[in-house]
């Protein structure tokens, strides 16, 4: 049976611990646009979506080839609101059999950690990468969601992340430090 995959990156412009955070670089890329590139050089996805309630994260991100943008409606673009309502909604908008959303503050995560995302949730229904970089589900998991702040997907841990999540400044510079050759600063 051919399944049909969409791959995701979800990115506000509000942020209140880092200001523009998915608008900033990791190697000259603005984090939402570096995450964006990851899934589609991937090539394991049939559609690649960004869902964003920012015309300067769409219009920094509208020229990438095979990237469909998806306006987020205001009332799903509050810090109060779970990832799963702005996955269901681009599902509504983008039908597939499986959705996996890569989050762009996890700069470093090999392709294998999408595979074994898409395979997990193939069996479980559900699966999300420790770190926090990967999260996948069925179409029929993620339509029959129960409460979206209860997680119930199955967890697998990845070395292979990066474990630094980026939130603050610092974390970015971090990133950049451990991934990038020293210069004289």
């Amino acid at each position: 049976m051919v399944m049909r995959i969409i791959g995701s990156v979800i990115a506000r412009i509000g942020s209140k611990r880092l200001a523009y955070k998915n608008l900033l670089p990791y190697k000259g890329v603005p984090l939402v646009r570096h995450a964006l590139i990851k899934l589609i050089d991937a090539s394991l996805f049939d559609e690649v979506v960004l869902s964003t309630d920012s015309e300067l994260i769409a219009r920094t991100c509208t020229d990438l080839k095979n990237v469909s943008i998806l306006k987020r409606p205001d009332q799903l673009a509050s810090d109060s609101v779970a990832s799963i309502p702005v996955f269901q909604h681009i599902v509504q908008n983008f039908p597939c059999d499986l959705h996996l959303n890569y989050n762009c503050n996890f700069t470093e995560c090999p392709n294998e950690v999408f595979e074994q995302a898409i395979e997990l949730a193939q069996k479980s229904g559900e699966s999300l990468s420790v770190p926090y970089a990967v999260w996948a589900q069925t179409n029929s998991c993620l339509m029959n969601y129960g409460d979206p702040f209860k997680i119930t997907a199955k967890t697998f841990v990845s070395k292979n992340i990066s474990p630094l999540d980026i939130h603050t400044m610092d974390d970015l510079i971090e990133m950049h430090r451990a991934n990038q050759a020293p210069f004289n600063w």
